[in-house]
């Protein structure tokens, strides 16, 4: 969202989900969805990427490693269905040589914009390097397209604003989901919870199933959320007549 900590979702985003292992660990975050003015942060995104550090996976100070020996042509074939789909590749990883490794499987930090629930880049999940950007004007549009995907694994929101993660939470349809936390994976104590395709069975794996009879037509959702101090808005009391009683500031 707009309003959301830039600093923070920004940072998160590159080297902790998207970026990192590099994009292939089971819970890799692919897709990010810019709510309105949240777009202006595509610049800042690729500068932050384009600055990563790409190398073997036991070098000192890096931040990109190599992929599995098969992945890097399929996720260049995705890519460039993307881009024959009228996506627009703002950075480019697919070209990067490795001093030492020239014949390694690597691919660079590779943002793709423009794109569309109907594209393949969006339906296959690439398992790479690459960050699918999709728009949405509204939170409501942004809730109608995590919806409107047949998975319901997990999804994210990244905002300063309690209200917009309530409604968020409650109404989309997926099973883990993080505030301001981008890889919600419960605690041991709770289930995995994914939802609709990403749900095979009647009740969950693990963690406490003690009343499995409610469990068993009940859909549930995990929530994990972080909110930081420094991001508190600080008003000062208002200045309505007391009526002489000592007046003390509401916090809602």
């Amino acid at each position: 969202m707009p309003d959301a900590n830039k600093e923070n979702t920004l940072n998160q985003l590159l080297v902790g989900v998207v970026f990192g292992a590099p994009g292939q660990r089971c819970m890799a975050l692919s897709t990010a969805i810019l709510v309105g003015e949240g777009l202006s942060w595509l610049p800042d995104l690729v500068e932050r990427a384009k600055a990563l550090r790409i190398n073997a996976g036991d070098k000192v100070g890096v931040d990109v490693g190599p992929l599995i020996s098969q992945a890097k042509e399929r996720v260049n074939s995705l890519i460039q269905i993307g881009v024959d789909e009228v996506a627009q590749l703002l950075l480019d990883g697919s070209n990067v040589k490795v001093k030492g490794y020239e014949n390694g499987n690597f691919l660079e930090p590779t943002i793709i914009c423009n794109v569309t629930p109907q594209m393949k880049c969006y339906t296959e999940e690439i398992s790479g390097p690459v960050l699918v950007v999709l728009e949405a004007e509204y939170l409501d549009d942004t809730i109608s397209l995590v919806n409107n995907n047949p998975y319901g694994n997990s999804t994210a929101i990244f905002t300063t604003n309690r209200a917009t993660a309530h409604k968020y939470t409650h109404e989309v349809d997926v099973g883990q989901i993080g505030i301001n936390v981008p890889i919600p994976v419960p605690l041991p104590m709770f289930s995995f919870t994914g939802s609709r395709g990403s749900f095979r069975g009647d009740t969950n794996f693990y963690g406490k199933q003690k009343i499995l009879g409610i469990q068993f037509y009940t859909q549930i959702k995990t929530v994990t959320s972080q909110w930081k101090a420094e991001d508190a808005t600080v008003l000062a009391p208002g200045s309505m007549p007391n009526m002489g009683r000592k007046h003390f500031p509401c916090l809602l």
